[in-house]
């Protein structure tokens, strides 16, 4: 790992092992991209990666008998209006109306470690060894206005990080239009464009489509999260890259707000790609000693293909954005009972729900929506953060100290950033609603979205929830947001600051996110946005996991957490055994599965396992045990691996592998059931090529294939565990052969096989 600098030249080249980055001083001062790409040799003389040609209509922007023209330039952090007529990475207007921008080098500094983005969340490194930084000033002599561009590379990833610091120094006011987080260009538009797209109850499908000149991305302006519609991620795929081969770049946005991902490729065949803060409606106002930053870009560089690229997101989130306690610890299994009650339940009913939890070996028993204020429908109550004493007599803290005594963890619903008419805070404060002057107010599930740009929002808020945490035992806290922003509009900023709300507000949920985990460090938050919606690594930073999707039916989860996986490890996603018939689907789902997709996540329950036979409740227990036994494995130590993609077909499968290759767990699923099919062998990844390693299956029939069907009973008996030996290479090349029957056995149709993997001596 290393900057080095060549001043003659005016180059800098970072790199490690794996990745290597280089910027030029052009002749007018301002930066060109050189090369991003697989680790190459540092030299003298690499400024001829710079190409210049005359061509018709080019608007030279320095001095003749030069030739720079910016707009066939492969810039650093491109401005507007001199000669580049592609989108620019940041817009300042000046008082005058100018929007032009002249950003010049003046200064660089090289240091060990990684500053914090305060009071942006970003990744970050404990150790000064672990990663070296670069800052480099640029400064525009008419505005009196500076530019800082700061990079990092780690020694232990292929990564680095990026992002963009305005600050004026002039008298006068600058309009800051336009700051998206970094700029980057290829050479060529030989790629394929990644993305994790779709909705509620399918949120991050997996989307490719090969660039072709002009625009092409993918954007957010709902306002509140990084939304179920669009992920803020996008990778580059080169034409021969898959998940296992191929040069892939790979950029995440550590950001919750409106975010704008663009491609945009030249008529000359340049690709600039461009992240950040959405540019529309933006405006932020700069006065003197004023500054801007804009959050963090990771760009993450993969000469193996998708998985290559994921495992490197994996290792990194894990590692160095998460923080805190459960950094590093395994996730407790918990039961929800939200699915199992919804708005109807007294104490009672609770700890009949909790004492069956405990029974069946789970850890954390979790109260969802409906414990405070008037909170029996979807209508009353939100803003009203006291319990429901009708429901709760001896409120949360009474409740918590009952479950405690159980032998269980205690965990509560919020939803702080909500707000119904028909409650006492709206009642009291009518004015801290995001609404627009004489214009209708637009609400979603009857709520609407409390002014978080406003400090005594979030100060108010941060009493009340520290108030019930104080007073109660709680272990865990999962943070909903249920609706998108409309009529954006803040009543307490200015007519000319109203283009900083967004923004404003994403920073007042960070700092109450950060009030709470400083306050309450041994709490563990899960965050949540009408299922799936808000899962982005702007929030991971505060809260380790989120709910991956209202959608908990197993048939369907397994393209969500598939597409998930692409950037964000297993351990984030929320993942639970929900009742069938499923509500969301109407599916029934061998039970089998449904824990055998739930595994490769957090791991819990939605539903009340007193409803279930007892054959179910001790496949229950079996299902807990295997998890504690596994989740070190499966959550803290392993690496994912996709192996077939419920995109492209009938099949799913993935693996775990532990760092050290002697352990590992893979599962295969089928959605529907093939008759008279051909044979299936599922090749692994991961493994020692030398290894001998041992396998093990249980290819007992599942709950539901078990007695009689069509009134005979079922010839597929079990077989039980079984069990054979093979090297690593066999099973990565020739794979483990999967028979019909057996999928036959576990229910058909959404059938799975779960297989344990161990080297021998292990």
């Amino acid at each position: 790992m290393e900057i080095i600098f060549h001043e003659e030249e005016g180059i800098f080249h970072l790199s490690n092992e794996k990745l290597s980055y280089i910027i030029r001083i052009m002749e007018n001062g301002q930066l060109e991209q050189l090369y991003y790409g697989k680790r190459i040799h540092d030299r003298e003389g690499l400024s001829h990666f710079h190409e210049e040609a005359l061509r018709s209509q080019m608007s030279i922007c320095i001095p003749e008998p030069g030739k720079l023209s910016l707009n066939y330039t492969r810039q650093e952090y491109p401005g507007y209006g001199s000669g580049d007529y592609r989108s620019p990475a940041f817009v300042i207007r000046q008082e005058n109306g100018s929007r032009v921008s002249d950003f010049r080098y003046r200064s660089h500094e090289i240091f060990p470690g990684k500053e914090p983005l305060l009071p942006l969340p970003a990744t970050y490194a404990e150790d000064p060894d672990e990663a070296l930084s670069l800052k480099i000033t640029l400064f525009d002599e008419l505005t009196e206005a500076e530019l800082c561009l700061s990079y990092t590379i780690y020694r232990d990833y292929p990564v680095i990080t990026r992002n963009a610091r305005f600050l004026s120094h002039g008298k006068g006011k600058l309009y800051l239009e336009r700051a998206l987080s970094m700029s980057l260009e290829f050479p060529d538009k030989d790629y394929q464009l990644l993305q994790l797209s779709g909705a509620w109850g399918r949120e991050r499908y997996v989307k490719k489509r090969p660039l072709e000149m002009g625009l092409q991305g993918i954007q957010s302006l709902n306002g509140t999260c990084s939304g179920a519609e669009q992920n803020p991620f996008l990778a580059l795929l080169r034409g021969n890259a898959d998940e296992f081969q191929g040069e892939v770049y790979g950029f995440s946005l550590v950001y919750s707000g409106n975010f704008l991902a663009q491609a945009e490729v030249s008529t000359f065949d340049l690709t600039r790609l461009m992240l950040g803060i959405h540019p529309e409606g933006f405006c932020w106002e700069l006065g003197e000693g004023e500054s801007f930053q804009t959050p963090e870009v990771v760009l993450v560089y993969s000469d193996q293909g998708l998985n290559g690229m994921s495992r490197s997101f994996h290792r990194l989130y894990r590692k160095r954005l998460m923080r805190g306690k459960w950094r590093d610890l395994p996730r407790p299994i918990l039961l929800n009972n939200w699915e199992a009650t919804f708005f109807d339940f007294d104490e009672e009913k609770i700890l009949r729900i909790a004492k069956k939890a405990k029974e069946v070996g789970a850890e954390l028993f979790v109260l969802d929506d409906g414990w405070f204020g008037k909170r029996n429908n979807d209508y009353q109550g939100l803003g009203d953060w006291q319990a429901n004493l009708e429901k709760l007599p001896d409120g949360i803290a009474g409740l918590s100290r009952k479950i405690e005594a159980l032998g269980l963890h205690f965990g509560l619903w919020v939803e702080l950033e909500m707000v119904n008419k028909d409650s006492e805070l709206y009642r009291a404060h009518p004015d801290w609603l995001i609404g627009a002057p004489g214009r209708f107010e637009s609400h979603a599930r009857h709520q609407y979205v409390l002014d978080f740009s406003r400090q005594e929002v979030v100060d108010y808020l941060y009493e009340e929830i520290a108030k019930i945490i104080r007073s109660s035992l709680l272990s865990y806290i999962k943070w909903d947001m249920n609706r998108y922003m409309t009529e954006p509009y803040s009543r307490a900023l200015p007519a000319e600051r109203q283009g900083e709300m967004m923004h404003r507000y994403i920073l007042g949920v960070y700092q109450l996110y950060r009030r709470l985990t400083e306050e309450f460090p041994e709490i563990l938050f899960e965050s949540c946005a009408s299922g799936g919606a808000r899962f982005d690594a702007g929030l991971m930073y505060f809260a380790p996991q989120t709910w991956c999707s209202d959608d908990t039916d197993a048939g369907e989860r397994m393209k969500i957490q598939y597409g998930t996986s692409y950037v964000y490890p297993i351990v984030s996603m929320g993942s639970h055994v929900s009742a069938v018939p499923n509500m969301q689907v109407y599916r029934r789902t061998p039970l089998e599965t449904r824990a055998n997709v739930a595994y490769f996540g957090t791991f819990g329950y939605e539903l009340d396992l007193n409803l279930l036979p007892e054959e179910e409740i001790e496949e229950v227990k079996k299902q807990v045990r295997f998890m504690k036994e596994h989740r070190e494995l499966l959550q803290v130590d392993g690496d994912f691996y996709r192996l077939r993609n419920p995109f492209e077909g009938n099949e799913t499968a993935w693996m775990v592998v532990s760092r050290d290759q002697r352990k590992a767990i893979a599962a295969y699923y089928q959605r529907l059931n093939y008759v008279n099919a051909s044979a299936i062998r599922l090749r692994l990844r991961g493994l020692k090529p030398d290894g001998l390693y041992a396998l093990s299956c249980d290819l007992s029939p599942c709950l539901e294939m078990r007695g009689p069907i069509f009134g005979a009973e079922l010839s597929l008996e079990g077989e039980g565990l079984r069990s054979y030996r093979a090297y690593g290479d066999e099973l990565m090349e020739a794979g483990i052969p999967i028979k019909r029957e057996d999928l036959s056995k576990k229910g058909g149709d959404f059938a799975s096989l779960l297989f344990l993997i161990r080297e021998e001596g292990e």
